[in-house]
């Protein structure tokens, strides 16, 4: 019986590009173990009962500690988040997706769930092209409400009051988180013709795209409070991306969030 520190060890071995094999031999691990951890890290019935405080289950409920890093991962939970419960009961798992293609975000997204429960282990689990950014605890439906049955864009999504004070403090984080998950910075460009010759412009523009429509208003509501322009891009006739183009606007956004890494 290997302990959950262990276990995290060589996944992270794994994520950093180790073979099983390779992994096996470092550590001693079985590669049978290690391939079984890919898919789920059992937590030690121990560690139940060590787990830290909720600030929300708390007999006056307060704010998490670190309400930034909390923001943060509201945009990212949002965006690429799921909670599902350990299959024996008594907790529940956040993975966050992150892609192999942005290390920087996964490296933010340890952080800002260590900054929110900083007794909960982090770990990644390898999937094809992703990482799953995971963290098991009792309280995780409880930091997020917007947890339930379905997709996310099949249910309504709301925060709760306490939420809104803390996107209120940090609206930033949020939309950060946001764009981290669902969203990019990338170059368009357009052609205009100037005295009889026709020339290339290129210009910044922040996308922002979900299918859930109380997501993105959201998105928009935040938007609209930092003074930030945007507009609705819609598929197939129904709103889907949001564009921020304007050039103060981009500069906001790249003063307060900046592109992937």
């Amino acid at each position: 019986m290997y302990d959950l520190r262990t276990r995290e060890h060589a996944l992270t071995l794994v994520a950093q590009g180790g073979s099983l094999n390779s992994v096996s031999k470092q550590t001693g691990i079985s590669r049978s173990a290690i391939r079984e951890w890919q898919g789920r890290i059992e937590p030690l019935p121990r560690m139940l009962g060590q787990a830290a405080p909720c600030p929300r289950c708390l007999p006056v409920p307060g704010l998490p500690a670190d309400s930034a890093a909390y923001a943060y991962l509201l945009g990212l939970y949002l965006g690429d988040g799921c909670i599902s419960p350990h299959r024996r009961g008594g907790g529940y798992y956040l993975r966050i997706a992150c892609a192999d293609a942005w290390p920087g975000l996964i490296g933010l997204c340890r952080n800002a769930i260590t900054a929110v429960r900083p007794e909960d282990s982090v770990y990644v689990l390898q999937r094809q092209g992703c990482v799953a950014v995971t963290s098991y605890s009792r309280h995780w439906p409880c930091l997020f409400p917007q947890h339930g049955p379905g997709k996310k864009h099949t249910r309504r999504i709301a925060l709760e009051p306490w939420q809104h004070h803390v996107v209120d403090e940090h609206p930033w984080e949020l939309v950060r988180g946001l764009i981290h998950s669902d969203g990019c910075r990338n170059i368009n460009w357009t052609t205009r013709l100037v005295r009889g010759e026709r020339k290339r412009y290129e210009y910044p523009r922040y996308w922002f795209t979900n299918v859930s429509d109380d997501i993105r208003r959201l998105y928009t509501d935040t938007l609209d409070r930092l003074g930030v322009e945007w507009r609705d891009c819609t598929r197939h006739g129904r709103p889907y991306n949001v564009s921020v183009a304007k050039r103060a606007s981009v500069a906001l956004m790249d003063a307060h969030v900046g592109p992937k890494y």
